[in-house]
């Protein structure tokens, strides 16, 4: 099992990235959190999960072992593979998953690609005790803290415009262009779909 790669990123794609390990190119699967914060030409270290099936051998990556640790979480409950916990880290982040966990609100966690009521249930049954309301409330206020220096803010609306339809490429330069003067995901949002023609 690969627990992780560090090279430089030579290509980023919607969805993965291309990093080159002494002239080996690994193609890695991530999500919009993590891709939004690669550079092209410059090293990255990710934590990977290898997914092996017949006809495949695909890898997963993430930047923080937050992120890497809570997708290993979710491929342990039944019916949720890695394609769709990738998915589920993509549109809802970590501290917001946390809490709808810790919350056992199944209805925004059915809002997520790929899960419906009874995965959200399975869900639920499965994580609450591993993903403690602490943890959650710890994370939240985290979250909060960070919104001042926008990294989780630009996390959250990048993956709500992906969610949306719009692809990284287009929605990282607009988020990073606008983020200064709007501290709230909703503002930061509103902006980036008026800038992006839409929500007007």
């Amino acid at each position: 099992m690969i627990g992780y790669v560090k090279g430089k990123v030579t290509h980023i794609f919607s969805g993965s990235a291309f990093v080159d390990v002494h002239g080996v190119g690994y193609r890695v699967y991530v999500p919009v959190s993590t891709l939004s914060r690669l550079t092209l030409g410059e090293e990255a270290l990710l934590f990977t999960y290898m997914n092996v099936r017949e006809d495949a051998v695909v890898l997963y990556g993430f930047l923080t072992q937050d992120e890497y640790e809570l997708f290993m979480l979710l491929i342990g409950v039944n019916g949720v593979g890695p394609k769709v916990a990738n998915g589920i880290l993509s549109a809802s982040g970590t501290d917001a998953f946390r809490l709808a966990v810790a919350n056992k609100d199944s209805h925004i966690l059915t809002k997520l690609p790929g899960i419906g009521k009874k995965t959200a249930e399975r869900i639920i049954l499965e994580l609450q005790d591993k993903i403690g309301a602490s943890d959650a409330a710890a994370g939240d206020t985290a979250a909060v803290t960070a919104a001042g220096t926008g990294a989780t803010v630009e996390d959250e609306v990048t993956a709500a415009l992906v969610g949306l339809g719009y692809s990284v490429h287009e929605t990282v330069p607009v988020v990073e262009r606008l983020r200064g003067s709007h501290a709230t995901v909703e503002d930061l949002l509103k902006a980036c779909l008026r800038d992006l023609g839409t929500g007007r």
